[in-house]
């Protein structure tokens, strides 16, 4: 088979889809040695990362004409009838992992919805993407010959609002890679500890996530405000500026305890585990989430978990974690409390946290992923 993956957000974006592409793609490519592999980027996608897989011979590499923005707009609001496979070559499927998909020519077309927070949670959304998205994705699902969704919430909420029917849906979730485990090397840990200037001696309770106002961290500095906890931790907040992100900012500057309230930015993938390491607990309070990576790589480096009870997040924490309604900020400083005081409970979460997230792997998602390859690749359009 000769299979078509649009990686530009794989290479563009350092989290959330990007990451979710990478994890997905990388471990595909260890395990399939026998189909070919092409992999359309943009010409400013390419410029931002170095492109994986230079040792897989079944994995090429071809570059779009156009920087991302003008191939979207050609395609989804101009609509120009230009088949993917006019760029691509022949293949025999196309698979879209970012929520737009472009007209093919006789592949089959795949199309991954990570979330419909867009719908779901509108409010968090700046207006004139929450009005493109709501243009254009409505479109990509009616051209997909089959959807991917990250989650079983995610395919209802696909089956729901777009009455599109559970058996042309496929749930293919993230995973862990190996790297997120405890890290116990002090060097290590008090490199990343200085690079992005956490309390030197203090515990904290980590937030992380794209500044934006889904992950709900204005509620999480509301709570740690409120929470006993204060007395013994600091707050830490890691993620890069997204959009509509003020409130945070104004939250933490206005606290009582500002002073053990950190928002340190972004922080590289390569740091990610030393972080959740360090941390003494972890906090997820998202509004809505379509997986929730982070909750079960924090478990897999040993941290224990509090997260909202919405969306995708009882299906990804199961029972390690502690779970509260997302507008509850008072349950939400009592969980923080009990984690940094409970010493039985928090043990339990540390336990429970390990073999929740051995039940993602990378490895598992790649091959239902390739089945599904498998299925549509052969049938082509008429």
């Amino acid at each position: 088979m000769r299979i078509g993956i649009d990686f530009t957000a794989a290479l563009k974006q350092s989290g959330g889809i990007g990451r979710y592409t990478r994890g997905l793609i990388t471990t595909l490519a260890r395990l399939d040695r026998q189909n070919s592999y092409i992999l359309m980027a943009t010409p400013d996608a390419l410029q931002a990362s170095r492109p994986p897989f230079e040792t897989y011979s079944n994995f090429n590499y071809k570059i779009y004409p156009l920087t991302e923005r003008w191939m979207t707009i050609g395609w989804h609001r101009f609509y120009l009838p230009v088949p993917v496979e006019w760029f691509a070559g022949p293949v025999d499927l196309f698979h879209s992992p970012n929520f737009i998909l472009p007209p093919t020519r006789r592949a089959k077309s795949i199309l991954t919805v990570h979330d419909l927070s867009f719908m779901r949670h509108p409010q968090g959304a700046v207006d004139s993407l929450r009005q493109w998205l709501e243009k254009v994705v409505p479109r990509s699902l009616a051209r997909a010959d089959h959807i991917l969704a990250d989650s079983r919430s995610t395919k209802q909420d696909l089956i729901d609002i777009f009455s599109i029917s559970a058996k042309n849906i496929t749930v293919v979730g993230a995973g862990v890679e190996e790297r997120f485990r405890p890290i116990t090397d002090t060097t290590a840990l008090n490199a990343v500890r200085e690079r992005y200037h956490l309390p030197p001696h203090a515990k904290f309770i980590l937030g992380l996530g794209t500044l934006e106002p889904r992950k709900n961290f204005a509620g999480l500095i509301d709570a740690f405000n409120q929470s006993p906890a204060r007395s013994t931790h600091h707050l830490v907040i890691a993620g890069g500026r997204g959009w509509l992100y003020d409130h945070i900012f104004a939250a933490a500057e206005s606290s009582p305890v500002t002073e053990q309230i950190h928002l340190i930015g972004f922080v590289a993938d390569e740091d990610l585990p030393a972080l959740y390491s360090l941390a003494d607990i972890f906090a997820f309070p998202s509004f809505y989430e379509g997986f929730g990576i982070p909750v079960i790589e924090a478990m897999a480096c040993g941290t224990p978990v509090v997260c909202a009870d919405n969306s995708s997040l009882p299906e990804v924490a199961g029972l390690a974690a502690l779970q509260i309604e997302v507008t509850n900020i008072p349950a939400l400083a009592q969980a923080l409390h009990r984690l940094a005081t409970d010493s039985a409970l928090r043990q339990q979460a540390i336990e429970e946290g390990f073999q929740q997230a051995k039940k993602f792997t990378w490895t598992a998602a790649a091959r239902r992923l390739l089945t599904v390859y498998e299925r549509f690749a052969k049938i082509q359009k008429a």
